[in-house]
Order: C-alpha cells, then sequence, then structure tokens
C-alpha cells in the first residue's frame, strides 16, 4: 500500500468527483484550515449537529440506539457538553475509488483542546457525506466551528481491487447523508 499525493488526489476529485466540493489548496485565515495537504484532504464539518443528550437516562445500546438520545441544531458553533459527543457530517462528499482505502485522522487543533474526532476507514466503493463523531474529553463544555477544517482524510492505494467492495455488499452506510447517520445493526 502507498500513500497518495496531493496530484493524485487533485487529479481524483477532477476526473473522478471523488471530493466534492474541492479545494485545491489549503485554505486558513481566520478558519481552521481546510482543502488539499500534501498527502491528504483536510474536510470540513457542516452546519448541522446531533448533541447527545442523557436527558431521558436511557442506556446508550448500538442494537437500539434511539433517535430521541440527540438534539439536534443547525449553528454555526456547536458547544459539546462535557464528557459527551456530538455527530456531525462532512460538507464535502466522497466517491471512494474501488482499489482505495481512506482513513481519518482529527486535526491537531482539535486534539490539543480535547476534542477527538472519530471516523471509522472509508472502504472501497464507499460514496456519500462522512458522519463524524466528535468527543469532548474534557470536564469542561468545547465548540467545533462549522463549515471550517475538523480532519484529515489519508488515500491508500490497495495492491489489487478487492474481491468484495463496500459498494458490492451493499453496506448499510453507503450513500449517508445529507443528515449525520445514527448507528445502525
Amino acid at each position: 500500500m502507498s500513500v497518495l499525493s496531493d496530484k493524485w488526489i487533485k487529479r481524483m476529485s477532477k476526473e473522478y468527483d471523488m471530493i466534492s466540493p474541492f479545494e485545491e489548496k489549503q485554505v486558513r485565515g481566520n478558519n481552521i484550515s481546510f482543502g488539499l495537504s500534501s498527502y491528504g484532504y483536510d474536510a470540513r464539518v457542516s452546519d448541522e449537529f446531533k448533541i447527545f443528550t442523557n436527558v431521558n437516562s436511557e442506556i446508550v445500546d448500538p442494537k437500539k440506539f434511539k433517535p430521541t438520545n440527540f438534539v439536534t441544531k443547525k449553528v454555526s458553533e456547536c458547544v459539546i457538553p462535557p464528557n459527551s459527543f456530538v455527530l456531525a457530517r462532512t460538507v464535502e462528499k466522497f466517491i471512494i475509488p474501488e482499489d482505495v482505502l481512506v482513513i481519518c485522522l482529527g486535526k491537531s487543533t482539535y486534539a490539543r483542546c480535547g476534542i477527538i474526532v472519530n471516523v471509522t476507514p472509508l472502504e472501497p466503493g464507499w460514496q456519500g457525506y462522512v458522519t463524524l463523531e466528535f468527543s469532548n474529553t474534557t470536564p469542561l463544555p468545547a465548540k467545533i466551528y462549522a463549515n471550517e477544517g475538523v480532519a484529515q482524510f489519508v488515500f491508500l492505494k490497495g495492491n489489487e481491487k478487492p474481491e468484495v467492495t463496500y459498494a458490492d455488499r451493499n453496506g448499510k452506510y453507503m450513500d449517508q447523508g445529507p443528515e449525520p447517520t445514527l448507528p445502525k445493526v
């Protein structure tokens, strides 16, 4: 496996529509950076957030997860309660080639504030908006900024196309979006 460069990511985003919308360079200014980097792409978070709430004192069960465990807000800044989490999605839609695996890593700006971004790998043939999980590991409220960078996606080329892609097996999280997707069994 090899890590794919900015040249490959740019070419695939133009020819294959792999990332849309696509930003050809790092955008900084007063924002947490997003866009194309040397060996990855820094994606943005949208402005819709599903904030976990324990108002019903329920057990968190991935097989019987209840939408009532979340409060949905459309805001430019989301505050994550202490020791809690939020679901959101990327601004960008991804179409992953059949011989590529994508790993997501949280940006250091958030990690240094105790905010952890978690995303499972984007498998060959997967497409959609990426649901992001933000954990606030601190005992204080923490803030996330919509339409700014939150995570870097690193593209890895496999030695060959797998026998069965995510699309081939009709993966349950195929074509996510446009809102964050809750757990499914």
